[in-house]
């Protein structure tokens, strides 16, 4: 331990140092710092530009005049050496201009990938010229109260500002106002202020267990985080809207989480579509995916990810555990089938379904942005089963708006589609929207 007195003499400054016999630098490290050092490269400051004028926010922002603008600052947590990022929705809402600064201080122009307002997380992309360091996903399933948690984001503006505190409380349900709401939130006392939106929560051994997103006002240490568990089902989401078409890996996959095991994430291949890729490359369901491509696999965000820059007719190694051992296969990702959406929604739905017109569902429902009619029904199919009528208009399933039949295509060809089932479905019916849920093949 040192102590330190400043002791004028005329005009210079001397440093007095008194060193003490008790501990030094080694005695200090503690976890904490090491969490700190190790995680803090992977986290960045996030600056946006917002319009405030009357000339919109379709204008360039160099166009709109300084008194016009207004900053902001949040967090946000890089998951793929490429340049994504994980932040808030509400970091990013209505930006005109989104600069991420780096650990090692260089500063670049973001764009957004994808967003969601409900789950408040948005997905950026930053190009770089080198690999970035990732974060490490934890498991929020296991939390404990009164456990040792490290937030590290840009609170008011200062730079990677690191706080400690303990999880105070789980599955917190949290209203803000009117329109903002979450649900089981991870509740902190770690000192959570404007600009730590986005960042990371962590546990002792600096994985990832939570995404700052809110505080108390008026109130001291009581701060909210999104559970990991939920950001990576949201972020996988993400990333599999954004994938080429055209790339198709042929099956679909679960997360496991077993905390006996370090780290708790694996991934396990639950279904095989027929005479799809993953058949011919020799998948099985029930596989543990331990490699895809020349990275390990933990969980779905990873599966995305790689998938994200694969090529169609590209070979993909993929190395997966079964009870006999790992084996090594070869995965060559191919174009969708050829199925019309169309004629998807009728094989899974029994369902033959076109635009309604628009002024049909706003005149009945002015917050719908559109939606489908049901112009027949397959008699005992999964549609008349649960009661859908010709002539009602689909205007959701599961979590999405369906205003088109893409739109229903992305659903019925998601990766997770079996944990989806029962899957809901929003019906437009004479003025009224209804609530129902379609049962399984």
């Amino acid at each position: 331990m040192s102590l330190h007195r400043l002791v004028p003499v005329g005009m210079v400054l001397t440093c007095v140092v008194v060193t003490a016999v008790w501990g030094g630098p080694s005695s200090r490290r503690s976890a904490i710092v090491e969490v700190v050092e190790r995680v803090k490269p992977a986290v960045v400051n996030i600056q946006s530009e917002r319009s405030t004028g009357s000339q919109g926010a379709m204008q360039r922002p160099e166009a709109v005049p300084a008194q016009q603008r207004s900053n902001g600052m949040g967090t946000g947590i890089i998951i793929d050496p490429r340049g994504y990022i994980v932040t808030n929705f509400h970091v990013i809402e209505d930006v005109s201009l989104l600069r991420v600064r780096l650990n090692d201080g260089t500063t670049h122009v973001a764009r957004v990938l994808d967003r969601d307002r409900e789950y408040d997380l948005a997905l950026l992309k930053i190009d770089v010229p080198r690999p970035l360091p990732i974060i490490t996903i934890g498991t929020s399933s296991d939390l404990m109260v009164g456990e040792t948690v490290i937030a590290i984001g840009n609170a008011f503006g200062y730079e990677h500002t690191v706080t400690v505190g303990v999880i105070s409380a789980l599955h917190r349900d949290v209203t803000l106002n009117k329109d903002i709401s979450y649900k089981s939130l991870i509740q902190t006392d770690a000192s959570i202020n404007p600009g730590n939106s986005g960042g990371p929560l962590l546990n002792i051994d600096g994985e990832l267990i939570g995404v700052n997103v809110a505080i108390r006002a008026g109130a001291q240490g009581i701060g909210f985080a999104i559970p990991s568990d939920q950001m990576v089902m949201v972020v996988t989401e993400m990333l599999a809207r954004r994938r080429r078409s055209d790339v198709w890996p042929g099956f679909g996959y679960r997360n496991r989480i077993d905390i006996r095991q370090s780290p708790p994430w694996s991934l396990e291949v639950e279904r095989i579509e027929s005479a799809g890729p993953a058949e011919k490359a020799g998948l099985r369901s029930g596989d543990i995916i331990v490699r895809l491509g020349d990275i390990p696999v933990h969980n779905s965000l990873d599966v995305e990810r790689i998938l994200m820059h694969a090529k169609p007719g590209e070979p993909l190694p993929v190395r997966v555990r079964r009870a006999d051992g790992e084996q090594d296969l070869e995965l060559i990702p191919q174009p969708s089938q050829i199925v019309s959406h169309a004629e998807l929604a009728w094989r899974k739905l029994g369902l033959r379904l076109t635009p309604a017109p628009a002024e049909a569902i706003s005149r009945s429902n002015g917050t719908l942005r559109g939606g489908l009619l049901v112009t027949e029904v397959l008699p005992s199919g999964p549609g008349a089963k649960a009661g859908i009528q010709r002539g009602d208009i689909v205007v959701g399933l599961h979590q999405w708006e369906t205003i088109n039949l893409e739109n229903v295509a992305y659903v019925l060809r998601h990766p997770e589609l079996n944990s989806f089932y029962p899957l809901k479905v929003f019906l437009l019916r004479n003025g009224q929207v209804h609530k129902g849920t379609i049962a399984s093949e």
